[in-house]
């Protein structure tokens, strides 16, 4: 058995990740597969810059404000939560 590593991001917006649930529905696979394919489709790209080029075009779709930037930066975390991602 082939144990895959697991990636966590802590911090992230309840509008980025219904973003990502709506376009993982758009896209017919789970959450979690979607996750994978933005951040492959990102690094077949070569450049690191593209990952948060990619990420800054997720926050603009959903229409991520300022007001929502400070509100992440407020945060405690020290107290990330965990997201079920099927």
């Amino acid at each position: 058995m082939l144990l895959m590593p697991v990636l966590r991001i802590d911090d992230l917006s309840d509008a980025v990740l219904d973003a990502l649930r709506q376009r993982a529905v758009r896209h017919g696979r789970s959450l979690d597969a979607e996750v994978r394919a933005i951040l492959e489709a990102a690094v077949r790209n070569g450049s690191p810059s593209n990952l948060g080029s990619l990420l800054a075009n997720v926050a603009r779709e959903v229409q991520l404000t300022d007001e929502d930037v400070a509100l992440l930066r407020q945060r405690d975390r020290s107290l990330p939560r965990e997201v079920d991602l099927e």
